[in-house]
């Protein structure tokens, strides 16, 4: 293909696939986010202030071209959208390679959340809503499916219903329970803690939950989280 004037060629590469390893560890639990990318049960936190602060950027020189309306400014456009989304995708590709690693090295699968509807579920200022909507999630779940089936880790989608509002070591769900972006403090428990990390905690034990429905679905499971 042809891409601002310079030929570029797609390769394909078959690779074989590993063999599928049961998480006899239980699972790694991701939580993604706007503030933090991606933060694990395990308390790993990839924050999201680098690439946040690279679209803001982008965004403020996208409306001095846009303003501009000259045929010079529509190909620079053109040329930084293509640009941006290169970057975006390189941060996904380097969490992705850090969770799939880690869960290879621990003998867990990974759990995540089910991210189809993420942008209706959040709830967000004004000023938040433009990264919201630029976000690449579909990429970054993908990014996590494809390397953990190059290496055989077990990847599982769960319901997200509650996780940011349910307290990991009781259960309790309340929304109240959830502070702050980042506090989170158990009603009933006392439990506190970071919102991300307790998220993250919840769907890791959802993941066993459904990992035991996907091999045994007549059985109660019997792994444990880690």
């Amino acid at each position: 293909m042809c891409r601002d004037g310079v030929w570029v060629l797609h390769a394909v590469i078959d690779s074989p696939e590993a063999s599928r390893r049961v998480p006899v560890n239980g699972f790694l639990g991701v939580d993604v986010g706007i503030v933090n990318i991606a933060t694990t049960s395990d308390g790993d936190r990839m924050s999201g202030a680098r690439l946040n602060r690279y679209r803001k950027r982008q965004q403020r020189i996208r409306k001095r071209l846009q303003a501009k309306k000259t045929s010079s400014a529509r190909r620079l456009l053109k040329k930084r959208r293509r640009k941006e989304a290169r970057f975006a995708a390189d941060v996904n590709h380097q969490i992705s390679k850090r969770i799939v690693a880690e869960a290879e090295r621990t003998g867990r699968g990974i759990a995540i959340e089910g991210l189809r509807g993420i942008r209706e579920r959040v709830r967000l200022r004004k000023p938040q809503r433009a990264t919201l909507h630029s976000w690449a999630f579909a990429r970054l779940g993908q990014f996590l499916a494809y390397k953990a089936q190059r290496v055989g880790v077990v990847l599982v989608q769960v319901d997200p219903a509650y996780t940011s509002q349910q307290c990991h070591r009781c259960g309790w769900i309340d929304k109240k329970n959830r502070r702050s972006q980042a506090s989170f403090i158990c009603g009933r428990c006392g439990f506190v803690g970071h919102a991300d990390h307790n998220a993250a905690h919840n769907i890791a034990a959802r993941g066993v939950v459904r990992w035991g429905e996907v091999m045994r679905p007549h059985a109660a499971p019997t792994l444990a989280a880690s």
